[in-house]
């Protein structure tokens, strides 16, 4: 049995491994349009590879997947994030958990896993093609054709396409047999370019709530100032989670920020009376209060219109409304994002429904499966993508040769 994998990322060599092992004496190629394979496992994490995100009951652990949870549980009742980490170590590849759940290497190097995927895979006789671009395929009784850039033919009895996304629907042409969701950005930064606290760039507030005004969108996290505007977790995820209907906004909208949200606005606004008797004789603007920093702190006070050297026990309330206001129900408005360093990943891809759930085989085309972020499931930002895609790729391995 002749199988070609078209895509050298994380799902096509967990893919290729798991076929290689579940179905001996078959040959077994990845095709890699690039000149390198695992690029997006060597830029992950800022070069350290985000492997997965820590193991947890499967109920709470596909919650971080916007879309394709229905999948995902068949797929993570296959191949868990515990699976994930056991895979590894029992390759020589110990993972560490840090405080936010994501799991990395502990050389701290994403070269550690992908010296892991193509040692493995070299060891089990699978061949990889680097620049070998695929532009179109054929299906007939004797089984797949690949068109290859040079105009070169590729024979192969199965064919998994594990490209990754594209940012384009026209990416996904070559696939045209198939229902294509038309793909739009996730994982992005928010770009607010009249926003008075740009001053600010590298602040960050270790708890935020955000909103996305006129719709059910929010999110309640870390939240990092930026030059250009918003990033940090609560964004990116907010982003995920909202990816299409902010397309469908041109990225122009208004966010709303609770930079307390541990309060309600009665409470913040008793807090900030109580200060009137507990430290009197305290100027405002010099003493930040919530954990906040001393320069977020001093901009919210300039922005309420409280002079630099007001006190607390001659503040009248309205300017500490003023305060409150500033505190629980900042909005900005947004024109445009900016993609997460160079971790681009898309909403979108083949449609679910063309998809056998078991063994993510085509309904159209038998023989031909697909993996990873070329089909319609992303995960918010934490692991949970390479997660996706060790998970899926194991999943056609296992059916691939069948």
């Amino acid at each position: 049995m002749q199988i070609v994998i078209i895509g050298g990322g994380a799902s096509g060599f967990m893919a290729a491994i798991t076929a290689a092992e579940t179905f001996p004496g078959s040959g077994i190629q990845i095709l890699e349009k690039n000149r390198t394979v695992l690029n997006k496992v060597r830029i992950s994490g800022g070069g350290r590879c985000n492997v997965t995100h820590r193991p947890s009951d499967l109920r709470f652990y596909i919650k971080n997947y916007p879309r394709g949870e229905k999948l995902l549980r068949k797929l993570l009742s296959q191949f868990s994030a515990q699976d994930t980490v056991d895979w590894f170590e029992s390759r020589g590849v110990n993972l560490k958990t840090e405080e936010d759940g994501r799991m990395f290497p502990t050389t701290d190097s994403s070269h550690t896993i992908i010296e892991c995927l193509t040692r493995t895979a070299r060891e089990l006789g699978i061949a990889i093609r680097t620049s070998a671009g695929v532009t179109s395929f054929t299906q007939d009784e004797s089984g797949f054709a690949l068109t290859m850039d040079d105009n070169s033919i590729v024979h192969c009895d199965r064919l998994l396409i594990a490209t990754g996304g594209f940012p384009k629907r026209s990416g996904f042409d070559w696939i045209e047999q198939h229902e294509i969701i038309a793909p739009n950005p996730s994982l992005f930064t928010f770009n607010t370019p009249d926003n008075y606290l740009l001053p600010l760039a590298g602040v960050s507030v270790q708890d935020a709530l955000v909103k996305i005004s006129g719709t059910k969108h929010e999110w309640r996290g870390p939240l990092l100032i930026t030059h250009w505007g918003f990033s940090g977790p609560a964004i990116l995820k907010l982003s995920a989670w909202g990816a299409r209907d902010l397309a469908d906004k041109n990225y122009e909208f208004t966010c709303r920020i609770n930079w307390i949200p541990e309060m309600n606005e009665q409470q913040l606004r008793e807090f900030l009376v109580a200060e009137k008797s507990k430290t009197p004789k305290q100027q405002i603007s010099s003493h930040a209060k919530f954990g906040l920093s001393s320069r977020l702190w001093k901009t919210f006070t300039e922005q309420a219109e409280i002079p630099d050297n007001l006190i607390w026990s001659e503040a009248p309330h309205k300017l500490l409304n003023r305060l409150v206001d500033m505190l629980t129900n900042s909005q900005f408005e947004v024109k445009g994002k900016t993609t997460f360093k160079e971790e681009f990943v898309t909403c979108g891809g083949v449609a679910l429904s063309e998809l056998n759930a078991e063994t993510l085989e085509s309904k159209k085309i038998p023989g031909l499966f697909f993996s990873g972020e070329v089909i319609d499931v992303d995960g918010i930002t934490g692991g949970f993508n390479f997660q996706n895609a060790w998970a899926s790729g194991y999943v056609v391995g296992k059916s691939i040769g069948k």
